[in-house]
C-alpha cells in the first residue's frame, strides 16, 4: 500500500506495544495511536516519537480526536476492559461489545478503506461484532486469533526437540480462549512428523501424554502471565505487527488469525481461527488444512462456544 498508515485504537499495555513493536519492526510507514484518554496517549506518543531515529518509521502521531485516524490502511482495536486474574476471555464480552458499538462509526467515518484487525477480547466473538457493525467483507474485518497462542506451542516445541522455533511447523486453532486446540494431525519438524521425532539418543519425546500437556500449557499461557503482571502485552504486540506486515505488504502469508466463517467446515456466522491466506485487503483465504475426527469434533466445540456468547449479546439484532 502506498501510504502504509497504521491507527492502533487504544493506548493502554496493548496497543501502546503493538505501536511499539510495529515503530521496532518498520511494519508500516506511519503510525498512529488513537484513544480517548488525552493525556495518556500523547504521553504513549511522544515516547514512542523519541526513538524513531533509530527505526525506519516515518511519523509517529496521535491524539484523542478522532480525525487522527482517518485515511488509515490498517486499524487494529484494541480498545476494551482488562483480563483479569481466573477471568475468561468470554466473560469481557458484554463490556467490550458495548465498546466497539461506541467507538467502530465513528472509525469507518474517517478510515471506511481500512482493513480492521480486532485484538480486544474475546477476539472471536468481537470479530463478529465488529463485522456486523462495519458491515464490511469479513475478510476486511478479522481477529488476531490463535496467531499468539501458535507461537507459544511452537515455542514450547522447539524448547522440547532442543530445535531452531524456525523448524516447528504447528498450529492452534479454533477460539481464541479455553476451547482452543492444536492441529497435531499435520504437526512436523523439518517435514517429520512431530510424534515420529526422535531426539539424538534415539527417544520420541512426544509422546500423547507430552501433546496433552503442550495443549494445557498452551491454553494457561494468558492466565499464567496476567497473574504474574497483570496483562499480556509484549508478545501480543509481536504477532499484532506479524499480522499488519503481512497486509501492509501484500504478503499472502499463511496466520492462524479469526474471521467469519461463510461455509468452512460447515460453519457459518462465527469466527475462529483457521490457517488463512493473509494479504492486501486482509483475509484473501481460509485454507481447508487436514483434520482426523476428533480434530473436527473440538473445531466444531469451538465454534458452539462463540456462538453461545454471541446469542447471549447479540440476538436482538438478528433481524435486522
Amino acid at each position: 500500500m502506498q501510504s502504509g498508515k497504521l491507527v492502533v485504537v487504544g493506548a493502554g499495555a496493548v496497543g501502546s506495544s503493538i505501536a511499539y513493536a510495529a515503530l521496532i519492526r518498520s511494519s508500516a510507514r506511519d503510525i498512529v495511536l488513537y484513544d480517548v484518554d488525552g493525556p495518556k496517549v500523547d504521553a504513549q506518543v511522544l515516547d514512542l516519537a523519541h526513538g524513531t531515529q533509530f527505526t525506519g518509521v516515518g511519523s509517529v502521531s496521535g491524539g484523542n480526536d478522532i480525525a487522527v485516524a482517518g485515511g488509515a490502511d490498517v486499524v487494529v482495536i484494541t480498545a476494551g476492559a482488562k483480563q483479569k486474574p481466573g477471568q475468561s476471555r468470554l466473560d469481557l464480552a458484554g463490556t467490550n461489545a458495548e465498546i466497539l458499538r461506541t467507538v467502530l462509526p465513528p472509525l469507518l467515518a474517517v478510515s471506511p478503506d481500512a482493513v480492521y484487525l480486532l485484538v480486544t477480547n474475546p477476539c472471536d466473538v468481537m470479530t463478529v461484532i465488529a463485522q456486523r457493525i462495519l458491515g464490511l467483507p469479513s475478510g476486511r474485518v478479522f481477529g488476531s486469533g490463535t496467531l499468539l497462542d501458535t507461537s507459544r506451542l511452537r515455542w514450547l516445541i522447539a524448547q522440547k526437540a532442543g530445535i531452531s522455533r524456525s523448524s516447528v511447523h504447528a498450529s492452534i486453532v479454533g477460539e481464541h480462549g479455553d476451547t482452543e486446540f492444536p492441529l497435531w494431525t499435520g504437526a512436523s519438524i523439518g517435514g517429520v512428523p512431530l510424534k515420529d521425532w526422535e531426539l539424538p539418543d534415539g527417544e520420541k519425546p512426544f509422546s500423547p501424554q507430552v501433546l496433552d500437556e503442550l495443549t494445557r500449557e498452551v491454553a494457561n499461557a494468558a492466565y499464567r502471565v496476567i497473574a504474574g503482571k497483570g496483562a499480556t502485552n509484549y508478545a501480543i504486540g509481536l504477532s499484532a505487527a506479524r499480522i499488519i506486515e503481512a497486509v501492509l505488504r501484500g504478503e499472502d502469508a499463511v496466520l492462524p488469525v479469526s474471521s467469519v466463517l461463510d461455509g468452512p467446515y460447515g460453519m457459518s456466522g462465527v469466527a475462529l481461527s483457521l490457517p488463512s491466506v493473509v494479504g492486501t485487503g486482509g483475509v484473501r483465504s481460509v485454507l481447508n488444512v487436514p483434520m482426523d475426527d476428533g480434530e473436527r469434533e473440538r473445531l466444531a466445540r469451538s465454534a458452539a462456544a462463540i456462538q453461545a456468547a454471541l446469542d447471549a449479546l447479540m440476538l436482538p439484532e438478528r433481524g435486522s
